[in-house]
């Protein structure tokens, strides 16, 4: 089960996973989006979810689990880039609804998912963090709130579920290509007054191998982590970011 599978990382693993053979299930809020994605991949089950409705996530688990008769892996990958502005500047509402979808919704995915996996012996859940989960980032305190946490809910899970054979990992990608990106890009600049293309290279010269992340390499690195090869794996932090010397602070 991957939520946000609709387009961008969550597509990409999606497919990765359907690839490797899984049968797979995705969610989004975007109906366009599930569309292309079940047209291209029409052995991907795709449904429409608002992850931020309890029922709604209760009764997507309810159907697929039904489906599937048992659940191997669950990537956490639903997310938003928050409000970009001084921390005097951001709205409590807007805020919340950061926090409610990069971290309640992981939170209410992996309440269902862990019962299953416990009576299972088995099982793996994939938390997307980010880099802005391991470092502070000036203008985006909502996002770096957001995935710091998600970091110790998934360090947590850790703990609970390893007497049962249950891992939790969380990957922190860096700078990922794709639409999101390039929206982030812009209201950073926006807010800054500067050239977009000032702030684009500034988060690629942060990195030692100096392009963005491609959504298929993190993609790899959650099919890693749901391999037998990563059966010793868990409660780990793992940047797919082509590491980041000094992080970019948006100012």
């Amino acid at each position: 089960m991957i939520t946000a599978g609709g387009s961008g990382i969550g597509l990409a693993i999606a497919k990765t996973f359907a690839d490797s053979g899984a049968k797979v299930h995705i969610c989004d809020v975007d109906e366009r989006a599930l569309q292309n994605a079940a047209q291209t991949y029409p052995q991907i089950v795709a449904r429409k979810v608002d992850l931020a409705n309890e029922k709604a996530v209760d009764d997507w688990f309810d159907d697929t689990l039904g489906d599937l008769g048992g659940l191997d892996v669950l990537i956490n990958n639903a997310g938003t880039k928050g409000p970009t502005g001084y921390v005097e500047e951001v709205k409590l509402q807007d805020w919340r609804e950061c926090l409610g979808i990069c971290l309640d919704a992981q939170f209410l995915c992996a309440r269902r998912a862990t019962p299953v996996m416990k009576r299972q012996a088995s099982g793996s859940i994939v938390n997307i963090s980010s880099t802005a989960g391991l470092y502070g980032y000036g203008l985006r305190t909502a996002y770096a709130a957001a995935k710091w946490a998600v970091i110790g809910f998934t360090k947590s899970l850790a703990v609970e579920l390893g007497p049962f054979n249950v891992r939790a990992n969380a990957i922190c990608p860096g700078s990922v290509n794709g639409a999101r990106m390039q929206q982030v890009i812009k209201a950073e600049a926006d807010s800054r007054g500067v050239a977009i293309e000032l702030v684009q290279e500034e988060y690629v010269q942060s990195q030692s191998i100096k392009r963005f992340v491609e959504p298929e390499e993190i993609a790899e690195m959650c099919l890693f982590l749901a391999s037998p090869a990563a059966k010793m794996v868990t409660g780990q932090a793992l940047a797919v970011d082509g590491h980041t010397e000094t992080f970019h602070i948006g100012s």
